[in-house]
């Protein structure tokens, strides 16, 4: 299993420690939600916060924009360093073009999906991804339970990926804890995204272990 850390539930008092522990952790990737208070209700940071913490971070920046018109800013991600460029379904009219784009602008291409929106609506496009990411919580704030019927989703995914002979990595974000990540390594994820429950702890890099020794 591959662990990427969320950025949003560290100490944003003193980020520089934070970091230094994901770097010397088993951690794969390090995840930064980027929140415009339009797509979803809440605002996270911005590019020269990323660009800062990608200065510090040797872990790939698995950056996820919870924003309406990401491609406008596929330039600006790329800036910052970032390795994977999320972007939602929900939010991007012209997916195909924006996936294209990202790819041409040197980065990987993801695309996310909220609980309401089936997997089924990425049928069209799963080769040309190398990441699905399905929020198991409501996106825009840490903390939330995890909705069960990502698992479900979860199945549905790797048989789409399967069938369609697609190499595209499934990542969970929301409500990722030991229980849960059990569940969706057994549905087929490949990746998972935990916030308050690496950095909610007195030692965060166990619980990064404990969810890369998940199958």
């Amino acid at each position: 299993m591959k662990v990427s850390p969320s950025l949003l539930s560290a100490n944003f008092a003193n980020l520089t420690p934070e970091i230094e522990m994901i770097n010397a952790s088993e951690a794969d990737y390090l995840h930064i939600d980027v929140m415009d208070g339009v797509f979803v209700p809440n605002i996270s940071f911005g590019f020269p916060v990323i660009k800062a913490v990608g200065k510090i971070c040797t872990k790939p920046l698995d950056v996820h924009l919870m924003i309406v018109e990401p491609e406008k800013w596929i330039s600006q991600v790329r800036d910052t360093g970032a390795w994977l460029m999320n972007v939602h379904y929900e939010a991007c009219t012209h997916l195909n073009s924006a996936v294209a784009r990202i790819h041409q602008a040197g980065m990987k291409a993801g695309v996310t999906l909220n609980p309401s929106t089936p997997v089924c609506m990425l049928q069209d496009i799963i080769t040309d991804v190398d990441l699905v990411l399905l929020m198991s919580v409501n996106p825009g704030f840490g903390g939330q339970a995890f909705i069960k019927n990502t698992l479900k989703k979860t199945r549905e995914l790797k048989k789409l990926i399967l069938e369609s002979g697609s190499s595209a990595l499934i990542e969970v974000d929301g409500g990722v804890n030991e229980t849960t990540g059990k569940e969706l390594a057994e549905a087929g994820a490949d990746v998972l995204v935990a916030g308050s429950y690496i950095f909610g702890t007195p030692n965060p890099e166990e619980r990064i272990n404990l969810l890369k020794g998940l199958r």
